[in-house]
C-alpha cells in the first residue's frame, strides 16, 4: 500500500467550529476514497486560529515565528490540500487569506486542492467560485471541480437531513482522491537548491 500526505487548513474561529467539522468530514471522505485505491493517507490539520498572532508578525517582518513555520511546511510539503474557510462579507476570512499571503510564490503550484466553505445562509455559496477558486488559480494549484459549501441548514437542522451535504462531500473527496491517486509524489522545487557558484557569476 502506498502513502500520500494530506494537509487540511481550517480557518474557523470558534471552538467547536463548523468550519473544522466540514474540514474533518472532507479529510475522512478523501481518506476512504484513497483507501479504495490502495493508498494510505496521513492527514495533518492546520488550525489557523492558533497561528493568528504569528501570521500578523510574519506579514510585518517577513519571517515566520513560533509554530507557523511547521504549519507552512506541512501545507507546502503535502501531496494535496483541503482548504476550508468561513465566509465573511461575501468572501474568505482575513485569517484564511493571511495564511496564503505568507507562502512563497509557486509553493502550491501544481498541488491538488479541494476548496470548501461554511456560512450562515446558502446565498454565500457563490463565494467559492468568485473568491476561493480564483485565489488558487492564481497560486497555480489544481482545484477539483466540486467545491463544497455548508450553510447552517445543511447540517441537518431546520428540517434538513444533511444528505445533500454528504453527497457533495463524497463527490469532492472522490475527485481529490482520483487526482491524487494518479500522481507521483513530488516535492516543490527549491530555487536555492542548486545555486550558481559565485566565481561563475563574477566571470559572467
Amino acid at each position: 500500500m502506498s502513502n500520500r500526505t494530506l494537509a487540511v487548513v481550517s480557518a474557523g474561529l470558534g471552538q467547536p467550529s463548523s468550519t473544522r467539522l466540514l474540514a474533518d468530514r472532507l479529510a475522512a471522505a478523501t481518506g476512504r476514497s484513497l483507501l479504495g485505491q490502495g493508498i494510505q493517507a496521513a492527514v495533518d490539520v492546520v488550525e489557523l486560529r492558533g497561528h493568528a498572532h504569528d501570521l500578523t508578525n510574519n506579514l510585518v517582518s517577513g519571517v515566520p515565528t513560533g509554530n507557523l513555520r511547521a504549519a507552512i511546511d506541512s501545507v507546502v510539503d503535502a501531496d494535496a490540500l483541503i482548504a476550508v474557510t468561513p465566509i465573511f462579507t461575501a468572501s474568505y476570512s482575513g485569517l484564511f487569506k493571511m495564511f496564503f499571503d505568507v507562502l512563497e510564490p509557486e509553493s502550491l503550484a501544481g498541488k491538488p486542492v479541494l476548496i470548501a466553505a461554511t456560512g450562515g445562509t446558502p446565498r454565500h455559496s457563490l463565494a467559492l467560485e468568485h473568491a476561493l477558486r480564483p485565489l488558487f488559480a492564481y497560486l497555480r494549484s489544481v482545484v477539483v471541480p466540486t467545491a463544497v459549501y455548508a450553510a447552517s441548514e445543511d447540517w441537518g437542522t431546520g428540517g434538513g437531513d444533511g444528505r445533500a451535504l454528504t453527497e457533495r462531500i463524497d463527490r469532492a473527496a472522490g475527485e481529490l482522491a482520483a487526482l491524487l491517486g494518479g500522481r507521483d509524489r513530488q516535492k516543490p522545487s527549491d530555487p536555492y537548491e542548486d545555486p550558481t557558484p559565485f566565481a561563475d557569476l563574477l566571470g559572467a
